[in-house]
């Protein structure tokens, strides 16, 4: 679940905050999306499916400030071992990552969780 101080400013349309982080090594990287579960942002959603990644989970909330939010997460198979990513297909999927958000003005720095994250 994404840390989320407030609702009242997103950083898109619908879109409360973005993360595109990898577990260890860092290979192959998920996208983690906090978004508002009363009117989920079509257009973002659409933008990250048209790269290749599926949804693989959902958790929807209620914000301290009282709006609900739904916890997306996004998974695009690799033609690695266990679906993992090439080192080609990582650079490639980055870029393809950081171009759509840029559409949407969302800045990401990708990042490797911690252990205690990913596995925790």
């Amino acid at each position: 679940m994404l840390y989320l101080k407030s609702t009242t400013a997103p950083v898109a349309p619908g879109v409360y905050a973005v993360e595109v982080a990898a577990k260890p090594p860092g290979t192959t990287f998920m996208i983690y999306a906090a978004v508002d579960a009363a009117e989920p942002p079509a257009q973002f959603i659409a933008a990250v499916q048209g790269l290749g990644f599926r949804q693989v989970d959902s958790k929807t909330y209620l914000h301290h400030d009282g709006r609900k939010v739904s916890d997306l997460h996004f998974q695009k198979p690799g033609s690695a071992i266990f679906e993992g990513w090439s080192n080609d297909e990582r650079e490639t999927n980055l870029q393809q990552i950081a171009a759509m958000l840029a559409e949407f003005r969302i800045a990401v720095e990708p990042r490797v969780m911690t252990l205690a994250e990913a596995f925790g």
